[in-house]
């Protein structure tokens, strides 16, 4: 049986619009397993981003409880927030956000100086990462230098680098042609297998929905529907 990884009990989420509030979620309740590949799905403004941004420590609760293995992550300062996301998330954007001025290699081994590792330590580590996802012979170029496609597998590498135990990835193809975005998922899925990360996607894009293994629809802040594929992870 697959150990509880983040477990979401009753989080609403409340944003001041001018003089309004404007609740995001609505008492969202839900549990991720270790090595869950899984995916938030739902128009825009259901609340699928912000819950993914609340459980990577982007944000908090206005209400409720977020819990990573057993520790509480309302209860953690600043300090201790910065030091969950570094630890235990990767993240993938939408727009991938890469640092511009540096290299494929450097982009990748930025999160390891981060933790304190010292490059030549890690050499070996990013460069294999970087392998695994394709791009040993464009480990020298710039992101403006690549396409959309490489570009998000240098931000896979980045994430899966420090081996955590879950990946964030927002809208991961959106920016992708079908051909890339394909590519993108099987490379993800097979990376979830290897590694053993949980990945948690957000994503309106139903070519997700082939691949993932646990689906949950949120709809205007509320989920909607969470459901097991039995046919994901299998193609």
């Amino acid at each position: 049986m697959e150990k509880k990884l983040i477990k979401l009990s009753e989080v609403s989420k409340v944003f001041k619009v001018g003089e309004e509030n404007f609740t995001a979620l609505h008492e969202v309740s839900l549990d991720i397993e270790s090595g869950a590949f899984m995916s938030f799905v739902g128009p825009s403004g259901s609340g699928k981003t912000t819950l993914l941004n609340l459980i990577g420590g982007l944000d908090v609760p206005t209400t409720g409880n977020i819990y990573f293995k057993e520790s509480g992550l309302s209860s953690m300062s600043r300090q201790q927030m910065a030091q969950y996301r570094r630890e235990n998330i990767g993240f993938i954007f939408q727009t991938y956000n890469l640092l511009p001025v540096y290299s494929v290699y450097e982009n990748v081994l930025f999160p390891l100086l981060l933790k304190g590792s010292k490059e030549k330590e890690v050499r070996d580590r990013v460069m294999d990462i970087v392998a695994k996802v394709g791009l040993s012979d464009q480990s020298n170029k710039r992101p403006s230098q690549l396409s959309g496609g490489q570009c998000q597998r240098v931000a896979i590498a980045r994430a899966l680098v420090k081996d955590p135990p879950l990946i964030l990835a927002d809208e991961p193809t959106a920016n992708l042609d079908t051909e890339n975005s394909l590519q993108i998922l099987e490379l993800m899925r097979e990376l979830n297998r290897q590694y053993k990360a949980a990945v948690v996607f957000s994503t309106h894009d139903e070519k997700v929905t082939r691949y993932v293994r646990r689906e949950v629809k949120l709809e205007d802040g509320r989920i909607l529907s969470d459901k097991n594929n039995l046919n994901g992870g299998s193609k």
